[in-house]
């Protein structure tokens, strides 16, 4: 199983109906198989994510964050791991709001390494 703790991911591809961006920095942690994060920057001011990883490191997730102009936004995702070569993670993500229109989307982020 892939292991998420003390990961730092950033954003850097999404659709036009994503709110995070290149700006939008994730810290993620893990206890097991469960999975949480918190992450701002960009137009988010702050979000938290929560989900549970399976054996193959695929994590089903609820997300809330609120953005610059200070709206509640919420959603789920389903992330799905890529092992880069250089050891780091890729995480393709398909998302869809639960609030909002509902709006369905994707998104990357990919392991920072400081």
């Amino acid at each position: 199983m892939i292991n998420y703790h003390n990961r730092l991911f950033r954003s850097v591809a999404s659709t036009d109906n994503a709110e995070v961006d290149h700006e939008t920095l994730f810290q993620y942690r893990q206890e097991g198989a469960i999975v949480y994060a918190e992450y701002a920057g960009g137009a988010i001011m702050r979000g938290q994510l929560l989900g549970v990883a399976d054996e193959n490191g695929i994590i089903d997730l609820r997300y809330q964050q609120i953005n610059t102009s200070g709206a509640l936004m919420t959603g789920r995702c389903r992330s799905t791991p890529e092992l880069l070569p250089d050891g780091r993670i890729r995480l393709h993500e398909d998302w869809q709001w639960t609030s909002g229109d509902g709006a369905r989307g994707s998104s990357t982020v990919e392991e920072v390494r400081e």
